[in-house]
């Protein structure tokens, strides 16, 4: 094929060049930055979230009136 255009040239050098990737030099790119920034977000939010939820939980328990030490507390032996 000597009459090759200009534009299938330049895609044929761009698949060889693809081919002879160097694996230490391959980089996750602006769409792993774009991902990574994203669940970093979702992450804060969740956090965020999950205080704003905890401080309106009451971590104190009302007194149990069957723990009070009296005879019917304890365990019966049968």
């Amino acid at each position: 094929m000597p009459d090759m255009s200009a534009s299938a040239s330049l895609a044929m050098t761009h698949l060889v060049t693809l081919a002879e990737l160097d694996e230490d030099k391959v980089t996750p790119g602006v769409l792993g930055f774009i991902v990574f920034a994203v669940m970093a977000l979702a992450v804060w939010g969740l956090m965020k979230s999950m205080n704003r939820h905890m401080g309106k939980v009451d971590f104190k328990e009302p007194a149990d009136p069957d723990a009070s030490g009296g005879p019917e507390a304890k365990p019966q032996r049968g």
